[in-house]
């Protein structure tokens, strides 16, 4: 692992959000969801693409979740990826399932990780 600059670090912005909509995504290459995410008045709706098609979409909605906000958008099928949602691989290792990391308490929307 090549190490990085604690200034690198802080050039990825990485911020709080809460799920405020979610659809199927069948063009995907992998299971996943199509997400709308709310990051407060600053910074407002962004969208993206995640591999979280094992959650029911009614678990997702209202989630706060973190996500790198700064990254070029990425097109997935004929989706605009907006951000990066941030998550780990889950514990049984089930292939495109990702728990997604989240703060474990309310916090602002737009709340910026450091």
């Amino acid at each position: 692992m090549q190490p990085v600059t604690f200034d690198d670090f802080l050039r990825v912005d990485i911020r709080v959000g809460r799920i405020v909509r979610v659809e199927d995504f069948p063009k995907a290459r992998k299971p996943a969801r199509k997400l709308w995410i709310d990051f407060g008045p600053a910074l407002g709706e962004r969208k993206t693409s995640a591999q979280v098609a094992h959650d029911a979409p009614e678990a997702l909605l209202g989630r706060l979740v973190v996500a790198v906000v700064n990254f070029p958008p990425r097109q997935v099928a004929d989706f605009l990826s907006e951000v990066l949602l941030l998550g780990v691989p889950s514990a049984e290792g089930a292939a495109g399932q990702v728990v997604l990391l989240q703060p474990d308490r309310d916090v602002p929307l737009g709340g910026r990780m450091y």
